[in-house]
């Protein structure tokens, strides 16, 4: 019998050298995925804290004159209260749900490697990690660089989830143990 044309190749080396990194069934989330949900999280935030403050807060933080006028103080306040709040969120809501709203929105878990749950210190150092991208102005461009980063690595990772020896996966694709446990 003659040789078939058609020939099967592996699949995509990054996608295989992702599979190696996860538990076996468990799908890495798609990167815009997470873009996706970091944005509803940052909108929810913002949402609020205009609401609450009438719009005048951001207003202050955006002006960047403010920095080298006489109410720098004033404005570096602001800078301050607006990273406290991130830091809360997204502390208290990885406590408590093992993710942010805006990743149980897009059914998002953030886990160890090995597909068990973060616990409370590792959601500190997570938060405190995640401030780097809400610096007004900065924090974009931080975003969009490690986001390209972790598009042309082999295994799709960002800077934050290497640092943190943590992966964010698709949430029902989670073993029960680890997937009953999420809020």
């Amino acid at each position: 019998m003659a040789e078939s044309p058609l020939s099967i190749h592996g699949g995509n080396m990054a996608k295989e050298a992702v599979a190696a990194l996860t538990p076996e069934g468990v799908l890495l989330a798609p990167l815009w995925k997470r873009v996706v949900a970091f944005t509803l999280d940052v909108l929810l935030i913002s949402i609020l804290i205009n609401l609450l403050t009438g719009g005048r807060y951001y207003s202050v933080l955006m002006n960047w004159e403010n920095l080298t006028s006489q109410y720098a103080l004033y404005w570096l306040l602001h800078l301050f209260l607006h990273m406290v709040i991130y830091w809360l969120y997204f502390k208290y809501t990885g406590r408590r749900l093992h993710r942010s709203l805006g990743q149980r929105a897009m059914r998002l878990a953030v886990v160890h490697d090995d597909a068990t749950l973060l616990n409370d210190i590792h959601w500190n150092k997570r938060a405190i990690s995640k401030l780097r991208y809400v610096i007004p102005g900065v924090g974009q461009i931080i975003g969009l660089i490690e986001l390209a980063i972790a598009l042309f690595s082999a295994d799709h990772l960002t800077p934050l989830d290497k640092n943190g020896h943590t992966i964010v996966v698709v949430d029902y694709t989670l073993p029960g143990e680890s997937r009953f446990d999420l809020g």
